[in-house]
């Protein structure tokens, strides 16, 4: 009898240990930006959850926000911990209404050279007459949506300078029309189907042409059921280097498991780097950075929305 009372204790010690550790597993939200295929975005950090969940006993929730204001609510909210390739200008935003919301993890810069930027592109039908930005005037443009660095707040500062007014008049009518599509993707299919004679995307220009450079939106629709897409359109303008975006945490999760949750990202671009490739689109990797290489960014949001 006693040995039994032994073991029934021991079992039931089990089973409290158990429970406690199914009590400690907790809720990790990783921020997705919207303005791609939800169901391949899904896919593509489906392997960062099973990481997360493996090494770090949490039930990771993937926040596929249907557009970038989503996920910036989300980090100034707290309802997303995380965001492994936040757009610049998105970022810009979050700091600008709350300058202590995130810390920056890194930044993700390419595998083979180095280097830390991309560049918003104009792209149009590769049979198209179009080779300049004066030859799209009286034509349709469109972009990827208001927080985008490369879909909207690079190419708009741009058209300001060169053709006045802005956005709401259509750049002083340079353009006949000008268009919000939502994301990326829908510019690009904008533009491939005849919706816009021109668009902004985002690409990072180095790699192999044919499928779609290293990093960017043509390199996830070629994989998306595209694969002529590179044929199919040209690229008929292309800005200077913008800094790639920064991977950050929610300053609201408690010190000890916020830098638990840094730790396993960097073990992931270590462990399953080809895991981390999917995840932020493209042949990267975790480099160091901090605030200042984002400065320009940031003024250049600040002005643009007429703060200060």
């Amino acid at each position: 009898m006693k040995q039994i009372a032994v073991t029934t204790a021991l079992l039931m010690s089990g089973l409290v240990s158990i429970q406690a550790v199914a009590e400690e597993r907790r809720e990790l939200n990783l921020g997705i930006l919207g303005g791609q295929n939800a169901t391949q975005q899904i896919g593509d950090n489906q392997c960062v959850k099973d990481f997360f969940d493996k090494n770090l006993n949490v039930d990771t929730k993937l926040r596929n926000a249907s557009d970038y204001a989503g996920v910036i609510q989300g980090l100034l909210g707290g309802t997303v911990d995380m965001v492994f390739s936040m757009s610049p200008s998105s970022f810009a935003t979050v700091h600008l209404k709350d300058p202590n919301a995130v810390d920056i993890v890194g930044i993700t810069i390419d595998d083979d050279d180095m280097s830390r930027g991309y560049h918003s592109v104009i792209v149009v039908k590769a049979d198209s007459p179009y080779k300049t930005l004066e030859d799209l005037k009286g034509k349709h443009m469109g972009f990827a949506e208001a927080d985008s660095t490369s879909g909207y707040l690079i190419p708009d500062n741009e058209f300001k300078k060169l053709f006045g007014g802005n956005f709401d008049d259509k750049y002083g009518n340079f353009f006949s029309d000008v268009t919000f599509s939502g994301g990326h993707e829908q510019d690009i299919l904008g533009v491939l189907n005849g919706q816009f004679d021109a668009a902004v995307t985002w690409t990072s220009m180095i790699g192999n042409v044919d499928e779609g450079y290293n990093t960017g939106a043509f390199t996830r629709m070629i994989r998306n059921g595209y694969p002529d897409l590179m044929k199919d359109i040209r690229i008929i303008w292309q800005s200077p280097l913008i800094p790639n975006g920064p991977i950050l945490v929610s300053n609201k999760l408690e010190p000890e498991f916020k830098q638990q949750v840094i730790d396993i990202i960097k073990r992931l671009d270590k462990e399953d780097h080809a895991c981390f490739v999917k995840a932020v689109a493209g042949k990267m990797h975790i480099d160091e950075t901090n605030l200042e290489e984002f400065a320009p960014i940031i003024e250049l949001k600040k002005n643009a929305s007429g703060r200060g």
